[in-house]
């Protein structure tokens, strides 16, 4: 796979400085138009044996393009932060808003070959690790992102050479570590590992470049060509697109005012309709069991704290189904210095310039503590979908993204605790006239509120999908019936309590 990387390919300085100024001109141009377009986040990724010249790439870039909207990602051992929260976490909070380019080095293909060169996992479990880059990958790339990964390539005897050379220069000594020789002892496994990532990972939409280390001249052409190549190929696109999209516009508005879109028709069966609303709680019966989980929940939760288990609850349903009065009931258990009720509403410019999960990445919180999301993820599946706000391949393909985002939660060991609570359409309206009329309530009912209300069936159709694909044997949904508000705050207590024993007692 590497050969054609160790021919000893050069460019003279003479050809480099004529090459130099316009590679340069060319890739800011392109850089200014990109971020004038802002809608395609760039990701370039290097990777490679040490001393191929990642680090000098990287601040070659940097001198060469505007680094007002160039970020530098260079990842080490995971800090104590860092390794209270899913192995992704750090990946996803860096992630570049459209327009902006980030550059990563030592990123998310570095711990698994390291992993896979030692011998700690196995090649099953390094093929589980490249299937998790794939879907990483692959999420920021359907998503609109530019994704170009760079492996960066020396020979072992070129390699010798230049941690030799580097160790000679007073100035650049301290780049070579003994770590460094370590790796190139070990060159015969990581060439082996570093076949099988590339393999495996280079995808049309998230391609490798192979590119020969040894001469700096042609190393940084090749890195700046691609670059400029890509990005010009990517806004080509997006002007292709957006004209597409002007001329179809054109074409819809001169139809003849005569199609109607059908009403979504409701299953005659669906999850949320075969609930049984009527269930109720008494007033005593309710005082009684409130004390009595919210003690359980209390002590529970002090273990969790001190085993360092987080929790993760996330709360949907219809409009005035309860969520904030179940809420209250549940943190009025917790310690204020251990729990984080986020709420979550229409994106803000700067989250509508990531990933929709780059948002609720960027909450999860550190060991030990409760992070509950008011609306979550499954936004994209419900508002977004029903209100237009996505496409449909967009959605359709969020139940996967949301499955995968949820298992590497669970595998990290968080208690992921989702919730529906829901109510029928009689009781939602009985519950937006009272909002009207009590002073300390109507700011709760909005336009809005009623515009979606107008949706019931939309919603319902969409909230049956949502726990069709979504409800998995890690990751259940928990239905409650929301009627009786009595009754669905004894449930949401009682199934955060019924969690965290599980786990705990594990």
């Amino acid at each position: 796979m590497f050969r054609t990387a160790e021919l000893g390919q050069q460019i003279s300085k003479q050809d480099y400085r004529e090459i130099e100024p316009v590679l340069r001109q060319e890739l800011l141009a392109l850089q200014r138009e990109l971020l004038a377009l802002s809608s395609t986040p760039v990701m370039i990724v290097f990777a490679g044996v040490d001393g191929a010249g990642k680090g000098a790439t990287v601040n070659l870039l940097n001198e060469w393009m505007d680094p007002r909207w160039l970020t530098n990602c260079a990842y080490r051992a995971p800090s104590e932060e860092e390794r209270e929260r899913p192995e992704y976490w750090r990946f996803w909070r860096d992630l570049p808003a459209k327009g902006s380019i980030g550059l990563y080095m030592s990123s998310w293909h570095s711990r698994p070959v390291l992993d896979r060169v030692n011998e700690k996992i196995t090649v099953p479990e390094f093929d589980e690790d490249l299937d998790r880059i794939i879907n990483f990958e692959t999420a920021q790339a359907v998503d609109g992102a530019l994704i170009l990964k760079f492996w960066m390539h020396l020979s072992k005897s070129a390699q010798k050479k230049r941690l030799r050379a580097l160790e000679k220069d007073p100035l650049l000594a301290w780049q070579v570590t003994a770590r460094d020789w370590q790796h190139w002892r070990m060159y015969d496994q990581f060439i082996e590992a570093a076949e099988r990532l590339i393999m495996r990972t280079n995808t049309a939409h998230a391609p490798w470049s192979i590119v020969e280390g040894s001469d700096p001249n042609y190393r940084a052409v090749m890195v700046a060509t691609t670059i400029r190549d890509a990005m010009a190929r990517r806004i080509d696109e997006i002007k292709a697109q957006q004209a597409l999209r002007e001329a179809t516009k054109q074409s819809v508005a001169d139809l003849p005012d005569m199609l109607t879109t059908a009403p979504i028709a409701l299953p005659s069966v669906t999850v949320l309709n075969q609930l049984n609303l009527e269930q109720t709680l008494s007033r005593s019966d309710y005082r009684s069991q409130l004390k009595r989980y919210q003690a359980k929940l209390s002590l529970l939760h002090r273990r969790a704290f001190e085993q360092g288990t987080s929790t993760l609850v996330v709360m949907e349903g219809p409009d005035a189904a309860g969520k904030g009065g179940a809420i209250r009931r549940v943190i009025s258990a917790l310690d204020p210095h251990t729990y984080q009720v986020q709420p979550f509403a229409a994106p803000t410019d700067e989250e509508r310039a990531h990933h929709y999960l780059w948002r609720f990445w960027r909450h999860l919180s550190r060991a030990g503590h409760v992070t509950i999301y008011d609306r979550s993820w499954y936004g994209r599946v419900l508002v977004e979908r029903v209100e237009g706000f996505a496409q449909e391949i967009e959605w359709r393909r969020a139940y996967a993204e949301i499955n995968d985002f949820e298992e590497q939660l669970i595998e990290r060991g968080i208690v992921l605790i989702k919730i529906w609570l829901h109510i029928s359409p009689d009781e939602q309206l009985a519950r937006f006239k009272e909002r009207e009329v009590i002073a300390h309530k109507q700011w709760k009912l909005t336009d809005e509120d009623w515009r979606n209300r107008e949706k019931w069936n939309d919603y319902e159709l969409a909230a049956h999908d949502m726990v069709q694909y979504t409800s998995t044997h890690h990751a259940p949904w928990v239905l409650v019936e929301g009627n009786d508000k009595r009754f669905a705050r004894i449930k949401v207590l009682k199934t955060l309590c019924d969690a965290l024993e599980k786990i705990l007692d594990n």
